[in-house]
C-alpha cells in the first residue's frame, strides 16, 4: 500500500481523529497539510482553516488521496508517528529490533525479519493493545519508502483498521 492509498482507505472517523492529533501537537504539519488541500481544491487556505475540523480533516485526507501526493502523505504519515505517536512507533520497532534514536531508524533501508517471524510481530504487536493507530502505524511503515518489506504490506492488510 502506497502513502496516498492509506489516506484514500482511511474512514472518516479516523481521518477526524487522526487530523485533529495532529493539529493539536504537530500544527506546523497540519498547516502543511491544509495548505496542500486548499491547492487541490483551488481555494484559499484561510477558507478551509475556518472550517470546523471535521471538513478540515475530510478535504486534507482527500487531497493527500491522490497519487500526486504521495511524498506528502509520507511525509505526513511519518511525521505522525514521530512527533505525536511516539509510543506507538517505537513499541513496533522495538519488538522488530531495529535500532532507532527516538522513532527514527539508524539504519536506511533496514532488511526485513523472515516472513514468518514478521508474522508473529505483527500479530503480537496488534494483540498488545486495542489503539486503532497500530494497524495505521504497520501501513504507514510499510508504506515508507526506505521500507522494502513486501510481507508487512500483505499483513497489514489481513488486519483491518479500526475506527
Amino acid at each position: 500500500m502506497r502513502p496516498h492509498e492509506i489516506f484514500a482507505s482511511m474512514p472518516p472517523e479516523q481521518t477526524t481523529a487522526f487530523f485533529g492529533t495532529l493539529s493539536d501537537e504537530c500544527p506546523a504539519v497540519f498547516q502543511q497539510a491544509v495548505h496542500a488541500a486548499s491547492l487541490a481544491m483551488k481555494s484559499r487556505p484561510r477558507y478551509l482553516l475556518k472550517q470546523p475540523l471535521e471538513k478540515q480533516a475530510l478535504a486534507v485526507r482527500r487531497a493527500l488521496a491522490r497519487v500526486a501526493a504521495g511524498p506528502l502523505a509520507e511525509e505526513i504519515l511519518a511525521s505522525y508517528f514521530i512527533e505525536c505517536r511516539k509510543e506507538v512507533l517505537e513499541a513496533w520497532l522495538d519488538r522488530v529490533g531495529l535500532e532507532h534514536e527516538n522513532g527514527v531508524l539508524k539504519e536506511n533501508a533496514p532488511e526485513p525479519p523472515d516472513p514468518a517471524q514478521l508474522a508473529e510481530h505483527v500479530a503480537g504487536y496488534l494483540d498488545e493493545s486495542d489503539d486503532p493507530d497500530r494497524p495505521l502505524l504497520l501501513r504507514a511503515f510499510g508504506a515508507q519508502s526506505s521500507i522494502d518489506w513486501p510481507e508487512l504490506d500483505g499483513l497489514a492488510k489481513a488486519h483491518p483498521a479500526k475506527a
